[in-house]
């Protein structure tokens, strides 16, 4: 524990010179100190491609407990998991778990190589008792893992999970299994979409593929919707990273405000139909 301490002292006096590293987490101004911290990492040309700085969401709420998201360059996402009182106070928490996530990010041990890889081909071996063999197919479920490991070496961990997101999605929506009954390799699909970034397009696509689940089976949004909202909230009070749960829920929600909005306007269109044909047989 020491030593990681000693380390994430050494990052912050190396990306943020000018502050103690014995202070950085006790600020109360920990909000100004993320900012910062990810400003100087733009500057020396991270590797995160995305546009855009820190970005805070608070929840609408009458009364406390507050809770507030952020949201880095790059996607990573974090909440505050503690009780707060106020809407300031949860933005500071929030921007707390952020920080002490984007330090340990930067530690050698957070980027992807030759024995990091190994190792987490074992560990993901042992954890669905499959067989070391298979890390070298690609058509089975370790291969993928295997391969998207090593298409992604020399990245951070925070950078691979943006990628892996994707791909969490693309399973729970049942894009995956669509794509595999059309004959696409697991390696196909990985090079296909690891091209894109989950935006506002993708989103819309998600969403009308759970519209088109809502037809077939109604109601099935509102019960994965509870269910993304109930993965959430846990993940947010357990101080976990949180863009897989949020996404879900940015998703779902978007496709019933899509359902709903198709609705109205074609209750709309009915009502105004009805009063055109009260005004045509009106004597």
């Amino acid at each position: 524990m020491d030593r990681t301490l000693e380390s994430l002292q050494h990052i912050i006096a190396r990306v943020l010179p000018h502050r103690d590293p014995a202070l950085v987490f006790k600020d109360l101004n920990v909000v100004a100190i993320l900012q910062e911290f990810w400003e100087s990492k733009q500057k020396q040309k991270a590797v995160f491609l995305s546009e855009g700085t820190v970005v805070y969401e608070s929840l609408s709420s009458l009364g406390p407990p507050f809770v507030s998201y952020v949201t880095l360059p790059g996607g990573s996402c974090f909440g505050n998991f503690q009780s707060c009182l106020s809407r300031a106070e949860a933005r500071r928490d929030a921007a707390k778990v952020a920080l002490i996530n984007s330090l340990f990010n930067e530690l050698p041990c957070r980027r992807i190589t030759k024995e990091f890889i190994m190792e987490s081909v074992r560990e993901a071996v042992s954890s669905t008792s499959g067989n070391l063999k298979d890390a070298d197919d690609p058509s089975t479920s370790i291969g993928a893992y295997h391969y998207m490991l090593e298409s992604n070496i020399g990245k951070t961990m925070l950078e691979f999970q943006e990628l892996m997101i994707i791909f969490q999605l693309l399973h729970w929506n049942g894009s995956l299994k669509a794509l595999r009954e059309t004959k696409c390799s697991r390696q196909e699909v990985i090079s296909y979409y690891s091209q894109y970034s989950l935006d506002g397009r993708m989103r819309s696509h998600m969403a009308l593929d759970w519209i088109m689940k809502e037809q077939e089976s109604p109601g099935i949004i509102s019960q994965e919707l509870q269910v993304a909202l109930r993965e959430l909230e846990e993940a947010r009070k357990a101080g976990q990273e949180l863009r897989f749960y949020k996404e879900k829920k940015e998703i779902l929600s978007l496709a019933l405000s899509q359902i709903y909005s198709d609705q109205v306007t074609s209750s709309s269109q009915d009502d105004q139909m009805s009063l055109a044909l009260r005004g045509y047989h009106k004597p």
